[in-house]
């Protein structure tokens, strides 16, 4: 297998970070999307979509998607179960899961792609130019962002992490989605103490410098 990634991206660090948790080593190959490297013909053969990451499997199978690439991963290493051990369990990892991506991480990508210098005329990922930065979209994000910490904290008030008693995929994205917001001025609100503590633990862990 080979992880194409970048690790200044969101992304691959949610992959890195459920990687460093299984135990498990994967080399990998830097595509810088500062320098547009995702754009190359080299990595368009890759992946299409040019977007980062990527997972090639031995036989030349491309997934594309983090959440793909962790269930593969998940299925092939199921020691230590970061998506859940029965069905109950599952689905509540995969509702905290897509509610941190849906209501965290798109508004944080909102408020970081359409702000940051780095992002003019790319509002939109895979794009290799012409998509202009939004002020309102980045506005919104910032705003969704706020919802996102309060809903958090009410959870983190009676539970240890995100979908539970243990650690899971749901705790690595909403993780990932609060150290990337800071890079639009976005920070943990002081009201939010439940999140403060839980997001201090999880930087503990040793899968977060991954």
């Amino acid at each position: 297998m080979k992880l194409y990634e970048f690790s200044l991206a969101p992304g691959p660090r949610r992959v890195r970070i459920f990687i460093a948790e299984k135990g498990i080593e994967i080399p990998s190959v830097q595509i810088n999307t500062r320098e547009r490297q995702q754009f190359s013909d080299e990595y368009r053969a890759v992946n299409p979509n040019c977007v980062v990451p990527a997972l090639v499997l031995d036989d030349g199978t491309c997934l594309g998607e983090s959440v793909a690439i962790c269930r593969y991963l998940e299925e092939t290493h199921p020691e230590p179960k970061l998506m859940g051990r029965d069905a109950k369990e599952k689905a509540l990892i995969e509702m905290w899961n897509r509610q941190a991506e849906l209501e965290g991480y798109l508004a944080a990508v909102d408020a970081v792609r359409n702000s940051a210098p780095m992002f003019e005329g790319r509002g939109v990922a895979g794009v290799t130019g012409g998509v202009p930065q939004i002020p309102a979209l980045a506005e919104r994000g910032k705003q969704s962002m706020g919802r996102f910490f309060a809903k958090l904290d009410g959870r983190l008030a009676d539970s240890s992490h995100l979908a539970g008693d243990r650690f899971s995929i749901a705790d690595i994205t909403a993780f990932v989605t609060i150290d990337f917001a800071k890079r639009a001025e976005i920070e943990i609100p002081e009201d939010c103490a439940n999140v403060a503590r839980w997001f201090a633990a999880v930087g503990e862990r040793p899968s977060a410098s991954a």
